[in-house]
C-alpha cells in the first residue's frame, strides 16, 4: 500500500525564507534542493511531478516532504552525524592551547614541530588542534599607544572632518614622504618571462634621495605634490603657498602629523597670514589617521618597489611623471568608520595613559665655572 503524501502548506514568513533559501549564492544546493521540493509541494504538485520536474527519484521527494511536514525548516536539515570518534581528548587540546600561549623557553616563538616534540605529539596533530582553535603562534601584530593627552579629541575631530566635511570647503590630507632612494643595479636586469619572474642583482649603488610633499583631495583622490632635496620648513611653507593657490575660491581644512615644521613658529605666522586655511593635527603615534599614507602606499607598490634610477634628476622626472599619470584619473578616499568604532582603542589608551603618566622633562645641569 502506498504512502499518502502529506499536505504542505506554507505561511508567509516560512515561503519568504524559503524563498530566499533558494535565491542565495552561499546556500548550500542541499538545502536549496530540499526547498525547492517544499515550494513545489505547497503549490499542490504531487511527488511524482516533483521528482520529474526537479529530476529526482521520487521517494527522495517523498522523504523531504514528510520531514518538512513533522519538523518544518529545521526538518530540512541533515540530522547530526556519529562520525569517527576523536583519538585525543579535551584533556589534551587543553593541554597544547596552554603550551602555546607560553613563551619558550630557549627560542622566541613555538612552532608546529617544536611544541609537538615538546608535547610528546605528531606535529600534524598539533597542527589540526592549532587550526581549529585559530591559534597562530607564528603571527605577530604591532601597535603603539598614543600617548598624546588630546587623543580623543583630535581622533574624533579628524573622523567627524572626513565622515562630515564643512559645506563650501575642501579637505586636504598634507605630509611628507622623506628619503626616497635613487637605487641603480649594479648587473643588467632580467625581464619578465613566461615560466620567469622578473629578476635583478641584490647588489645596490645609491645615487642619493629625494622628498615628496603630497596634498590628497578626499574627495577626488587629486594631489598635488613637489618633489625637493630636503624637508624643511621652508620647502613645506612653500609647498603650502602651491596648494593655496590650486584651490583659491573655498576654505581648506588640512590633515597634519606632529613634525615640528607644521607646528613652530613660521608655520603659525603662515596660518595667520592665510585665515582660509585651517590646520587639524593627528594624535601622536597616529598618522594611521592621515589618509595620505594610503596614497603613499599606492606610491610605494606601483611605482617604488622594483623601479631603477641612476641619479637624483632621473628619481625626480620618474616621480613627477607618476603623479602627472595618476593625476589623470584619480579616486576618491572614502572614510567609513564613524566614532562607534574607535570607542574600544579610546578606552584602551586612556588605560594605558593612566597606568603610564608622562613625566616632565628634566633640564640638564649646565657647566659653571667657579674663579677663585
Amino acid at each position: 500500500m502506498s504512502r499518502i503524501a502529506p499536505p504542505v502548506q506554507l505561511d508567509a514568513p516560512t515561503r519568504s525564507t524559503l524563498d530566499q533559501l533558494v535565491r542565495s549564492s552561499s546556500t548550500p544546493q542541499s538545502l536549496a534542493l530540499r526547498s525547492r521540493i517544499v515550494l513545489a509541494a505547497a503549490d499542490g504538485d504531487t511527488n511524482q511531478q516533483i521528482a520529474v520536474a526537479l529530476k529526482l527519484p521520487a521517494v527522495t521527494v517523498g522523504k523531504w516532504r514528510r520531514s518538512f511536514a513533522s519538523d518544518g525548516l529545521e526538518g530540512l536539515r541533515d540530522a547530526p552525524r556519529s562520525g569517527r570518534p576523536l583519538k585525543h581528548d579535551a584533556d589534551t587540546r587543553h593541554k597544547v592551547q596552554t603550551r602555546v600561549c607560553q613563551q619558550p623557553e630557549h627560542q622566541s616563538r613555538w612552532t608546529v614541530r617544536t611544541l609537538a616534540a615538546e608535547l610528546g605529539l605528531p606535529s600534524s596533530t598539533v597542527h589540526a588542534m592549532l587550526v581549529a582553535a585559530k591559534l597562530q603562534p607564528h603571527r605577530i601584530r604591532t601597535f603603539t599607544f598614543s600617548p598624546d593627552p588630546d587623543f580623543e579629541a583630535k581622533l574624533l575631530d579628524l573622523v567627524g572632518l572626513y565622515l562630515h566635511p564643512p559645506e563650501n570647503a575642501f579637505v586636504l590630507c598634507v605630509d611628507e614622504k622623506p628619503s626616497i632612494q635613487a637605487l641603480d643595479r649594479t648587473q643588467p636586469l632580467l625581464p619578465l618571462r613566461a615560466k620567469k619572474a622578473r629578476a635583478w642583482t641584490n647588489e645596490y649603488v645609491r645615487h642619493g634621495t629625494q622628498t615628496l610633499l603630497a596634498a590628497l583631495e578626499i574627495a577626488t583622490g587629486k594631489v598635488v605634490a613637489h618633489v625637493r632635496d630636503r624637508r624643511t620648513t621652508v620647502d613645506f611653507l612653500s609647498f603650502m603657498d602651491d596648494v593655496v593657490k590650486s584651490y583659491p575660491l573655498r576654505d581648506l581644512h588640512v590633515v597634519l602629523d606632529n613634525l615640528n615644521i607644521h607646528k613652530n613658529e613660521a608655520a603659525k605666522q603662515w596660518l595667520f597670514r592665510h585665515p582660509r586655511v585651517h590646520f587639524h593635527y593627528t594624535p601622536t603615534h597616529a598618522s594611521w589617521m592621515n589618509m595620505i599614507e594610503c596614497f603613499f602606499s599606492i606610491l610605494t607598490r606601483q611605482a617604488l618597489t622594483q623601479s631603477v634610477q641612476r641619479s637624483k634628476k632621473e628619481l625626480k622626472d620618474f616621480l613627477l611623471l607618476y603623479l602627472k599619470k595618476y593625476s589623470q584619473n584619480p579616486t576618491p578616499f572614502t572614510w567609513t568608520k564613524g566614532p562607534e568604532h574607535f570607542q574600544r582603542i579610546i578606552q584602551a589608551t586612556k588605560q594605558y595613559q593612566a597606568a603610564h603618566p608622562k613625566q616632565p622633562k628634566q633640564r640638564k645641569a649646565g657647566k659653571h665655572t667657579i674663579k677663585n
